[in-house]
């Protein structure tokens, strides 16, 4: 912790929160189940990023939307006791309704002033079935919502690439491609750490980017390595 005159300075709060899609379509060929490993594997690594800075302090979340939205993680949980439980896949795409949800937890009120953007990650296989323009409307009223750094990850072919796109806010940043098992861990990992880390370094700190998000530059995605060895490997 950085010290200074009276005493330390307290770390500066990073939220993090997953926005899961667990409609039915997400039960089909083994996605739900690709998410779940990719989450949890790649939370041993967001507590090493973690312990490399210790002037942020991680708070994970999550919540999942199908037939409605659920929080799956209520409560900011820092990352050295956080643990992830699998979600299960059922019902409809109700996107909106979960970034309605997370609009209400970046509230102004609820949120403390010395923050550090959060970073939100979309993942989705699928099209909104309600009315997402609202949700993503009341996210972006929010002046936290719209500091945030948000990243949308789709899974397979059939994902709305568009409204990824619209949740992002940059042009520049694309939504990332996860069409198989391998990608989407890859890519799970790289949020969960290259991402945190930039949100989390000093202005001073962080490495050159090719887009912003959120005021916060953000590194190049990995590149795919892994290429399916058949046709049923890829969603």
């Amino acid at each position: 912790m950085a010290k200074r005159p009276g005493g330390e300075l307290a770390a500066r709060e990073l939220h993090f929160i997953w926005i899961a899609d667990c409609s039915g379509s997400m039960g089909v060929d083994g996605k739900i189940e690709a998410l779940n490993n990719a989450i949890d594997e790649a939370v041993p690594h967001m507590r090493d990023v973690a312990t490399d800075n210790p002037n942020a302090k991680l708070l994970i979340r999550a919540i999942s939307f199908s037939t409605g939205a659920q929080w799956h993680v209520s409560q900011p949980m820092p990352i050295e006791e956080f643990q992830w439980s699998p979600l299960k896949a059922d019902g409809v795409t109700d996107m909106g309704k979960a970034l309605t949800e997370v609009a209400e937890q970046l509230s102004v009120e609820k949120m403390p002033e010395r923050s550090l953007p959060p970073v939100l990650v979309l993942i989705s296989d699928g099209q909104p079935t309600d009315d997402y323009t609202s949700g993503l409307k009341r996210l972006m009223d929010q002046p936290w919502g719209k500091k945030a750094v948000r990243i949308g990850i789709a899974i397979g072919q059939d994902a709305d690439l568009d409204c990824l796109q619209e949740f992002i806010g940059n042009i520049e940043f694309k939504p990332l491609q996860a069409n198989n098992v391998e990608r989407l861990a890859q890519l799970i990992k790289w949020v969960s750490t290259a991402v945190v880390q930039s949100a989390s370094a000093p202005a001073s700190q962080t490495a050159v980017a090719g887009a912003v998000i959120g005021n916060v530059p953000i590194p190049e995605p990995p590149p795919e390595q892994d290429v399916p060895t058949s046709v049923s490997d890829v969603w």
